[in-house]
């Protein structure tokens, strides 16, 4: 199938799938050049790009997205190796939530004073000091 077809079909720009091919994430088993020079993109490729967007959904670099893609061609890594890489992606995205939590917590508490500014700004400052005086900053 053509690049433009390809796209269409994993939601996908044409501009993306020539950088994974530029980075090495699709190869000769995933792409062929015809007499004319157009790609021809096998059915590989659509199993390629959809690992591709699962890891990228779970969080993977550039680098990690690479590396998955070699064991997976390559079966290099045992099976403890592969668990002890989810964990630590798991425990890499649970340090992020909390991360985010934190960033909300803080924004509601920034809507919430300028929310009870417009309606009582008396009650708006006592809260704001108490906001302040709660902080360890």
């Amino acid at each position: 199938m053509r690049i433009q077809e390809l796209a269409d079909k994993m939601g996908l720009t044409i501009h993306t799938i020539r950088f994974y091919e530029k980075e090495g994430l699709l190869d000769d088993r995933h792409v062929r050049r015809e007499n004319n020079n157009y790609r021809n993109y096998s059915e590989e490729a659509v199993e390629r790009l959809r690992l591709i967007k699962k890891l990228q959904s779970i969080g993977c670099s550039l680098a990690e997205l690479k590396e998955a893609l070699r064991d997976c061609d390559t079966n290099m890594s045992t099976n403890l190796q592969i668990i002890d890489w989810i964990r630590g992606k798991k425990k890499e995205i649970e340090s992020k939530k909390k991360e985010y939590d934190s960033m909300l917590d803080t924004l509601n508490k920034m809507l919430e004073y300028r929310t009870q500014l417009m309606d009582d700004p008396q009650k708006a400052q006592e809260m704001l000091k108490t906001w302040h005086a709660g902080s360890s900053d």
